[in-house]
C-alpha cells in the first residue's frame, strides 16, 4: 500500500491550489484508495461560506472525493500526462455533519465497476471516524487533446 504526498499527487492529478483538495494518499490499491484533506481556516471559500460559522461546502467535499477517485484511476494509466479524468455523475450524495476548519477529512473510494475509460466508485468521507458525507461518482477518462 503506497503512500503519496502532495508532490506525488500533483504528479498524478492536474489540479493545483486552490482547487487541489487531496493532501495525502494513505492507501492505494487496485480497487480502493484512501485520501486525506486537511481543512484549514485560510481556504478561500470560508470567507463567504459562512463568515460567522465556516462550513466546507458540500460540493467541495464531493470534489475531494472525486479527486481521490481520480488518483486511483490515473495512477493505473501509463500515459496519464496526456489524460484527464472528468466527473460525469454524482449519485446519492448525503451530507451528515458539517466539516469545519481544523477537521481532517478521510476519504475512502471503492470501485464498483470499471471499464477502459469509465469508472464508478462509492465513497465515504469521515472526520474522527464519524461519517460526514457519502456519494457514488462516475468518471470518464479522456485524452487532453480531445477536449
Amino acid at each position: 500500500m503506497p503512500e503519496l504526498n502532495v508532490v506525488e499527487i500533483q504528479d498524478i492529478l492536474p489540479h493545483r491550489y486552490p482547487l487541489l483538495l487531496v493532501d495525502r494518499i494513505v492507501e492505494l490499491e487496485a480497487t480502493r484508495v484512501v485520501g486525506l484533506k486537511n481543512v484549514t481556516a485560510t481556504e478561500p471559500h470560508f470567507q463567504g461560506h459562512f463568515p460567522d460559522f465556516p462550513v466546507m461546502p458540500g460540493v467541495l467535499i464531493v470534489e475531494c472525493m472525486a479527486q481521490t477517485a481520480g488518483v486511483l484511476v490515473l495512477s493505473q494509466i501509463p500515459d496519464r500526462k496526456n489524460k484527464v479524468v472528468l466527473l460525469t455523475t454524482i449519485e446519492e450524495a448525503k451530507f451528515r455533519k458539517p466539516v469545519i476548519p481544523g477537521d481532517q477529512l478521510r476519504v475512502e473510494m471503492t470501485v464498483i465497476s470499471k471499464r477502459a475509460s469509465v469508472a464508478k466508485m462509492k465513497g465515504e468521507a469521515r472526520v474522527n471516524g464519524d461519517l460526514v458525507a457519502e456519494c457514488t461518482v462516475m468518471c470518464v477518462l479522456r485524452d487532453k487533446g480531445g477536449l
